[in-house]
């Protein structure tokens, strides 16, 4: 059974600083010749498929890196699309909720002065075309799939560890 989940994220702790972690990531990019593509901000690294190689659905990983004490560091991934995508995603659904209502709200008050309410035949036309919408998304998730898994063994290749100590578990 698949997920429902929208952005897939994961949390890993590491025994290294912040510091560490930066630059081991940041010589990783230098190192890459173009395999992986990727901008360091402080503590907010993103990792993207290079450009000629990127299609449409093509994921980034974006990472945050935080000290926690005399535990190491917390890196944060979250997996999403570019911004551009999700954000087409957003306006649509958002634009399709917002018109529901209006559709929603003129219908159920002309049901309620015993008018006819034709245009409640468009919520469930809505309902479809939200339907359609989470269907291409899940494609191109699907799509991005094995890109996503070379963003992560980048990752992984970049903080390798002497000893083991990094837990990963999805977050909810």
């Amino acid at each position: 059974m698949t997920t429902v989940e929208i952005r897939p994220r994961f949390q890993r702790q590491h025994k290294a600083s912040s510091a560490q972690i930066i630059q081991q990531l940041s010589h990783a990019l230098e190192q890459s010749n173009g395999a992986i593509e990727g901008s360091v901000m402080d503590h907010h690294i993103v990792l993207r498929i290079p450009i000629q190689e990127q299609h449409y659905w093509s994921p980034q990983l974006s990472l945050t890196i935080e000290d926690i004490g005399d535990e190491g560091t917390l890196i944060r991934g979250l997996y999403g699309p570019r911004p551009s995508v999700w954000l087409m995603f957003i306006f649509l659904y958002s634009s399709l909720g917002t018109i529901s209502l209006f559709i929603a709200i003129t219908g159920f008050s002309q049901l309620s002065l015993g008018m006819s309410a034709p245009a409640l035949w468009a919520l469930p036309v809505a309902a479809i075309i939200a339907l359609v919408l989470f269907l291409f998304a899940k494609a191109g998730e699907r799509l991005g799939k094995e890109e996503m898994q070379r963003l992560r063994n980048f990752m992984d290749t970049a903080l390798v560890e002497q000893t083991p100590k990094a837990s990963i578990r999805e977050a909810p």
